[in-house]
């Protein structure tokens, strides 16, 4: 009988957005087993009420506890930000939430300027109101919802005149504006920041949350005493989506992973 410890860590995206979360957290934590669901048919959620967004997540938590997953990552920022409550209060598996990491940006900020790109799922959420609100006075916040580019992204079209018409639509005000940091409040948004680097200026930070997340998953899994500890076992990641896998295929050409097409 398999301990919990070999069971997987899943993941849910609206999308292929968060591989950007699982490969940070896959590099960070190389000999657990991973399940990432794209609900790419339904993405992007950043566009959807509220109560929609908490049916997709709980639907694709459902799934993930099927799949015994021992830790779920959401590795979304509209779902966070939606639907990461209700879902703790519902099952007591363990949840990661990624929220746009204001609080890195207004520690590393000179001008006390930030810039968040961010879905309108995101910026409009309670979650997102919250942590701004406990930020300094001083500290301003200039938000973009940057309509349009998960759906470009979704269909591979990450370099594209399109992608750059948009973000010099978004970036260009906040530079006006004077911002040193500007933070990416979407996980299909660091797979942008060739694209950014040559649209802000080299004293503008980056900020997105991957990392943090992979930390904090690491902590979680080590406090609960269900890491992984045998080094020399055998990985399997499972990728599932419910739409086209090429783009999917693409962005994690690089890793030994398994695609496949599920209706969910």
């Amino acid at each position: 009988m398999n301990s919990i410890k070999e069971n997987p860590i899943g993941f849910f995206d609206s999308g292929i957005g968060g591989t950007s979360i699982w490969k940070e957290v896959h590099k960070l934590l190389p000999n657990e087993n991973t399940i990432y669901l794209a609900d790419s048919k339904n993405a992007p959620y950043g566009d959807k009420t509220e109560n929609r967004i908490i049916e997709y997540c709980v639907k694709n938590t459902e799934i993930l506890l099927n799949q015994n997953t021992k830790i779920i990552v959401v590795a979304c920022n509209t779902a966070t930000t939606n639907a990461i409550k209700v879902l703790r209060e519902i099952y007591t598996i363990p949840f990661i939430g990624i929220e746009p990491a204001i609080k890195p940006a207004s520690l590393v900020t000179k001008t006390n300027n930030i810039g968040v790109l961010a879905t309108k799922g995101t910026i409009q959420s309670d979650l997102f109101e919250k942590t701004s609100a406990n930020l300094k006075s001083d500290i301003k916040i200039i938000e973009k919802v940057g309509d349009g580019l998960v759906d470009l992204i979704e269909k591979g079209e990450i370099e594209s005149k399109e992608i750059e018409f948009l973000l010099k639509k978004y970036l260009n005000p906040m530079m006006e504006k004077n911002i040193d940091a500007l933070v990416l409040g979407c996980t299909h948004y660091p797979y942008l920041i060739p694209s950014i680097r040559k649209i802000v200026t080299n004293d503008i930070k980056i900020i997105d949350a991957g990392f943090a997340v992979a930390r904090q998953t690491k902590k979680i899994l080590e406090k609960f005493n269900i890491a992984q500890t045998n080094e020399n076992c055998k990985t399997t990641h499972k990728f599932f989506s419910n739409k086209d896998t090429k783009v999917l295929s693409k962005l994690l050409n690089n890793y030994s992973v398994e695609i496949l097409s599920k209706e969910f």
